[in-house]
């Protein structure tokens, strides 16, 4: 029997734990855990008494049973009697909504969802089924699918930054579209996605975005896309599918980055991106390049210097 989830270093008798990262192999020689989750390949390797749970994706089952033991909480229905509600407002009968909320004129909340204390809710915004608004959090002209989790401070559809500049002054250009935002997409505290000018912006399904993240204007993500902290889009770039983005990467407007590609942590990116490419560097080239790139200008500084 285990009755608890725990590290590999850290993990007793009652414990389950997994070994995914090769890294934590010495851990995984010397853990006092009751079970442990592992590839078929580092199974021989299991100290003595260790029950082993054989599996190819080990961090994958570690999520699945982590969840079994820690599930995520179920809204009580309610409405507080300290929120703000508009009697044009549709509520599902089993919605939650806390102290402090504003629910506008027009908005839906589907089944199941919970907004969280001092959540904004602007006119005509649509909330699918069993989606959780972080405390504080606000939305505005934006549509969101079902399952949807979006963490404290997250900004959706406000204006984006569109200028008509000149040398008279900067002309606001009048941000019209929406943000669309597909089922079982989490976005992380504080991020900003701004509505579209024309077109709209768009979350694709599946899609996991850090905190501190940017969402420009009229950016398309595909589906499963993974942004981590402090990355931003500009505007009406288009990310194809599960393209993944490493921490403070930027990437300019009106690009395609192509499916299944990925951008390194603290990239440029400048120009479009080849589906399953590798970039890195800033500005960004493959990732191979820029690794040559870098070590023949650590050999440069290296190399000792001579006089006339």
């Amino acid at each position: 029997m285990v009755s608890d989830v725990a590290p590999l270093d850290t993990a007793g008798p009652d414990d389950l734990t997994f070994l995914d990262n090769p890294k934590y192999i010495d851990s995984f020689t010397r853990t006092g855990a009751g079970a442990c989750l592992v590839h078929p390949d580092q199974a021989a390797r299991a100290p003595a008494g260790v029950a082993l749970l054989l599996t190819n994706d080990p961090y994958r089952a570690y999520a699945a049973t982590a969840a079994v033991f820690y599930p995520p909480p179920v809204p009580v229905p309610g409405v507080s009697p300290h929120a703000v509600v508009d009697d044009a407002a549709r509520l599902a009968g089993d919605a939650r909504v806390e102290a402090g909320a504003v629910i506008c004129a027009g908005a839906e909340i589907g089944a199941g969802s919970w907004i969280c204390a001092n959540a904004v809710i602007g006119r005509g915004v649509v909330i699918g089924e069993a989606c959780i608004i972080g405390a504080g959090t606000t939305l505005s002209h934006c549509i969101i699918g079902n399952r949807v989790n979006l963490y404290p401070g997250v900004r959706v559809g406000q204006d984006g930054f569109g200028f008509a500049m000149g040398p008279q002054g900067h002309l606001k250009v009048p941000q019209l579209g929406r943000v669309i935002i597909g089922d079982d997409v989490e976005i992380g505290a504080n991020c900003t996605i701004d509505r579209g000018a024309g077109p709209d912006t768009v979350i694709g399904a599946g899609s996991k975005i850090d905190n501190l993240v940017q969402i420009g204007h009229n950016v398309r993500l595909g589906r499963g896309c993974v942004f981590v902290a402090q990355s931003g889009v500009s505007g009406s770039t288009w990310v194809d599918d599960f393209v993944a983005v490493g921490g403070q990467a930027g990437i300019t407007g009106h690009l395609h980055i192509g499916r299944g590609a990925r951008v390194g942590a603290q990239s440029g990116v400048m120009k479009n991106v080849a589906p399953g490419a590798t970039v890195g560097g800033s500005p960004a080239v493959p990732m191979v390049e820029w690794l040559r790139h870098t070590a023949f200008l650590t050999k440069m500084v290296r190399k000792p210097t001579t006089r006339e």
